[in-house]
């Protein structure tokens, strides 16, 4: 029988797979980041810290496709624990700058595993594949700031 919506079926919808993979991916994460006491939000935050040391909110937001209102609690919390520190800018008082400490430094020992780790999970999956798969995620991403719907 012909589907009257076949564009609202969930097996048609981009969105879909998107969503599934990213949230088995995530919970991939989880039995590696929950004894270093880790969220995986608060993972990619180290992530670009490890690389940048030092940014505004602003730029930490737009590298991880995350909002101030996402980013400030998470942020407080990293601060409480020592990992970071949080200042506002001596020239515009509006912009915090975010800054890792020697502290969060040291997690990256730690963590330095936990990407071979998830390949080894990403069972059926070549690195040809994955490289093509991160090749196109990241070219929908920046089309259009990622903003666009599936």
């Amino acid at each position: 029988m012909a589907q009257k919506y076949e564009q609202l079926l969930l097996k048609n919808q981009l969105c879909f797979p998107l969503y599934a993979c990213g949230r088995k991916i995530v919970a991939a994460y989880t039995p590696y980041l929950k004894p270093l006491g880790l969220t995986y939000t608060q993972y990619i935050v180290f992530m670009v810290l490890w690389e940048k040391e030092c940014l505004n909110v602003g730029q930490l937001g737009g590298i991880l496709h995350l909002d101030a209102g996402t980013l400030t609690p998470l942020l407080k919390h990293l601060e409480k624990e020592g990992f970071v520190t949080r200042e506002r800018s001596k020239e515009d008082e509006r912009v915090t700058i975010v800054r890792i400490t020697k502290k969060g430094e040291a997690l990256k020992e730690k963590c330095k595993d936990i990407p071979m780790k998830i390949a080894a999970d990403t069972k059926g999956m070549t690195e040809k594949d994955a490289k093509e798969l991160y090749r196109l995620l990241y070219r929908f991403l920046e089309a259009d700031g990622g903003s666009g719907s599936c």
